[in-house]
């Protein structure tokens, strides 16, 4: 049974092993320091607030000094750590990030949806250390400094991943651990790590195949019994699934909970799960937020989130009573990765790591492969189409409409696969203002995804529209409009970008499955016909029914074609994707967000 919170101030700041005044039972204060989505990103993302941030050496300086204040400290990751990551962590299989996570002191990683991304043998190979099979790039951390095993190889995470809710169909067994229990001088607490049960919607099929993702609350408090039988009071789940704050990320907001995560999808679980869970580390959304979510007993519980790629970290004290071994008080306070604090000092052999992987993929990423006239972002409009949305889907259109190639007539990508914009401002390769490096294109498209061409007919086209809102499946829709396994569709809309020449409208106020008219879908100006064929292209991602557009799993006629990356770097050298012809070398301007329209 859970007590009610102690009022002993002093103990939230002191170090372990202290007591309360009047003689009450001693208490040991425990300091948990927790990221999320850092991504791999190991370099600087740029600033917050108006302060530079991150990096991965200032990541590691600040876990130093926090660590330094506690003799009972832990560092725990609530997942994607690697997965969507730039290409100095990428081009090596995201060895640099373990490497370096190791280096910093990371003890617990909850796996997210992109620890998925290059499928489970190679997220196995992650923990477990060893050579790629078949990429020379991989083992490269002897050559820069990185610990690695005797033989020079990869060593592996010696931090542990956890993933309660990812079963193995074959075998009945979580992929990883589901739990792990540290020992605080006395103090035991148990850490359960999952990841979001949708991760299957959301990573291409394929690398999640013969994995069932159990629901998030039911997973935890089947695992409750268990622990208590262990004599564990004191429990904290890492979660891969959170929520948002209706407001802009600053200084100030990331300690707060504006609008308490209602409608998000991290608040039903926090309000199911047993009294016996006494804090809640969450990721997936890219959010800093301080919250406390009611149980499904009604007590309010904290509910943290660090942001993302190692911008933020949170500072978590959590006071526990020797003798219950309750947990009676918990304060948490997300912090700033601040480079500019002088009371900090970065972890110099982790820089000179991660400057010997940069060095090594210099050559790589420093060429120049195309210009721009302007910064091209993907920040959608209204209607949910951005700018370098419509560039990258006539890219993909443009490497696959020619006779041999696919013969494509339209091409549709998920916004989720844009992961950064492309600046005008020259980088720090110096390749000069306007010019784009491989490096920036691969940041903005990192998983290397193949383009798939394929042949839906009309009405088959109609329903992918359809599947990108919220609500589109499941018993609220006609048959073919259907998902599998019961699943209720999109949990939020998520805007196919198109092609030039694809046009068409969509009415916010329409119900599901019926936002947008056939006849207003047109190709060319001429209106699609929903018995007629036609071949689209999408990326492999999507043609495996990636993000809940299981329709694309129907296509038929399918041509495998080149890496999405290299399809835009194609477009940067081809004439028809000018848009100054008059001045020497091809420049791409910002897409004119005129392909979708909503309606009222």
């Amino acid at each position: 049974m859970k007590l009610p919170k102690i009022a002993c101030v002093a103990t939230l700041i002191l170090v372990a092993g202290t007591a309360c005044a009047g003689g009450r039972a001693p208490k040991t204060t425990i300091k948990l320091v927790a990221l999320n989505d850092f991504h791999g990103q190991l370099e600087s993302p740029g600033s917050l607030d108006g302060k530079p941030v991150g990096g991965v050496d200032w990541v590691a300086g600040y876990l130093s000094r926090l660590k330094s204040e506690n003799r009972y400290a832990t560092v725990v990751s609530a997942g994607d750590l690697i997965g969507a990551t730039p290409l100095v962590s990428a081009l090596f299989h995201d060895e640099p990030t373990i490497e370096t996570m190791n280096m910093a002191g990371l003890e617990i990683n909850a796996v997210g949806n992109h620890e998925f991304d290059e499928g489970r043998d190679e997220l196995k190979r992650m923990q477990t250390g060893g050579c790629h099979p078949t990429d020379p790039n991989s083992c490269q951390g002897a050559a820069v400094g990185a610990p690695t095993r005797r033989d020079g190889t990869f060593a592996g995470a010696r931090f542990k991943f956890l993933a309660a809710n990812v079963v193995d169909t074959g075998s009945g067994k979580t992929l990883f651990p589901p739990y792990v229990i540290k020992n605080y001088g006395g103090v035991r607490v148990a850490f359960i790590g999952m990841t979001l049960k949708e991760t299957p919607t959301i990573v291409t099929p394929s690398g999640v195949a013969g994995l069932e993702f159990r629901d998030e609350a039911a997973t935890v408090n089947a695992l409750i019994p268990k622990l208590r039988k262990k004599r564990i009071e004191a429990i904290v789940v890492l979660i891969h699934q959170g929520g948002t704050q209706p407001v802009a990320q600053n200084a100030t907001t990331m300690n707060q909970c504006v609008g308490n995560l209602d409608g998000t999808p991290i608040k039903p679980i926090v309000n199911q799960l047993d009294d016996a869970v006494d804090l809640v580390i969450s990721g997936h959304t890219h959010q800093a937020y301080n919250c406390m979510i009611a149980n499904r007993a009604g007590r309010e519980i904290p509910v943290t989130s660090a942001n993302s790629i190692g911008r933020i970290l949170t500072d978590i004290d959590l006071t526990i009573d020797r003798k219950t071994r309750d947990v009676t008080a918990v304060r948490a306070t997300n912090i700033r990765v601040d480079r500019s604090d002088t009371t900090v000092v970065p972890d110099a052999g982790i820089k000179a790591v991660v400057d010997g992987y940069k060095a090594l993929a210099q050559p790589i990423a420093n060429r120049v492969i195309g210009a721009v006239t302007a910064d091209i972002t993907r920040a959608g409009n209204a209607a949910g189409e951005s700018p370098l949305g419509d560039v990258i889907a006539d890219a993909q259109l443009k490497a696959t409409d020619a006779p041999g190639f696919g013969e494509a007539v339209a091409a549709f990508m998920n916004p989720g696969g844009i992961r950064a914009d492309l600046t005008y401002e020259s980088s720090e390769a110096g390749e000069g203002a306007g010019n784009v490096t491989y490096g920036e294109g691969f940041t903005v498209q990192p998983f290397g995804n193949s383009l798939v061409t394929m042949t839906l007919t009309g009405a088959q086209i109609e329903i992918l529209l359809e599947q990108q809102f919220t609500g589109c499946g499941a018993d609220n829709a006609p048959a073919a409009f259907n998902y599998p396994d019961g699943d209720a569709g999109q949990a939020f809309d998520r805007i196919l970008q198109v092609s030039r020449g694809f046009t068409y409208q969509w009415s916010a106020g329409g119900p599901a499955c019926d936002k947008v008219d056939p006849a207003d879908i047109r190709l060319n100006g001429a209106p699609i016909d929903p018995a007629a064929s036609y071949r689209i292209t999408v990326n492999s991602f999507l043609a495996d029914g990636g993000d809940k557009f299981h329709v694309l799993k129907l296509g038929t006629d399918r041509l495998g074609g080149a890496q999405d990356l290299d399809a835009l770097e194609a477009w940067f050298a081809d004439p028809e994707a000018d848009s100054d012809p008059a001045t020497p070398g091809v420049q791409i301007a910002p897409g004119s967000q005129d392909r979708i329209l909503r309606l009222p």
